[in-house]
C-alpha cells in the first residue's frame, strides 16, 4: 500500500491518513523544520497535537531526509507532509535562489523520495497539501512553491496506489 493524501488546510487529511496505520507500530515523518535546528513554537505544538492522537506505538522522526526514513524503516511509514518538507526545503536553499537553483536542489531530493517510495515494500502514506484548489498568495514566493508542490505532488502520485482527496472530512479516491 502507498498512499498520497491531499486536500486543502484543515480538511482532515491528516487524520484521515493516520486512520490507514492505526492498527499497527509506525514510523511517523514530521518533514518540517526540526525542532532542535528551529524551536519553531507552532510547528512543535503541532507535533505536540499530532503525537497526542496517534497510538502510542507510533515513532517520531523529525527529518528532511524523506528518502532515508522511507528506506531505513522497520515498518509502515506515515509522511506529513510534503507541503511542509518543501518550505523546509526552500528555507535551506533560500527563497532568493535562482528559480532554476531551487527546482534542481528541490529536485534531487524529490527524486531520492520517489526511488525510495517506488522500492520499498512497506506501506507509506504520504500527506500533502493541494495547490491547485488552495489559496496560494500572487507573488513571486507564492508562485514557486505553488509550482513545485505541484510537481512534488505529481511525481509521488506517480508510485503510489491510490491518491485520495479529502474534502471536509470526506475522501474521494482518484
Amino acid at each position: 500500500m502507498k498512499v498520497l493524501v491531499t486536500g486543502g488546510v484543515r480538511s482532515g487529511k491528516s487524520a484521515y491518513a493516520e486512520s490507514l496505520l492505526a492498527d499497527r507500530p509506525t514510523l511517523y515523518v514530521a518533514p518540517g523544520p526540526t525542532t532542535d535546528e528551529d524551536p519553531d513554537p507552532d510547528w512543535a505544538d503541532r507535533l505536540a497535537r499530532h503525537r497526542a492522537r496517534r497510538p502510542a506505538s507510533w515513532e517520531t522522526r523529525e527529518t528532511r531526509d524523506l528518502a532515508a526514513a522511507v528506506s531505513q524503516a522497520g515498518g509502515p511509514v506515515l509522511v506529513d507532509c510534503l507541503g511542509t518538507w518543501l518550505t523546509a526545503l526552500l528555507d535551506e536553499a533560500g527563497w532568493d535562489a535562482a528559480r532554476d537553483a531551487l527546482e534542481a536542489s528541490v529536485g534531487e531530493r524529490l527524486d531520492a523520495l520517489v526511488e525510495a517510495v517506488a522500492a520499498t515494500t512497506r506501506p507509506v502514506v504520504l500527506v500533502t497539501n493541494e495547490v491547485g484548489s488552495g489559496v496560494v498568495p500572487e507573488h513571486r514566493s507564492g508562485r514557486v512553491f505553488r509550482d513545485l508542490l505541484g510537481t512534488v505532488n505529481q511525481r509521488v502520485a506517480t508510485v503510489c496506489d491510490d491518491v485520495v482527496l479529502v474534502v471536509a472530512g470526506r475522501t474521494l479516491h482518484l
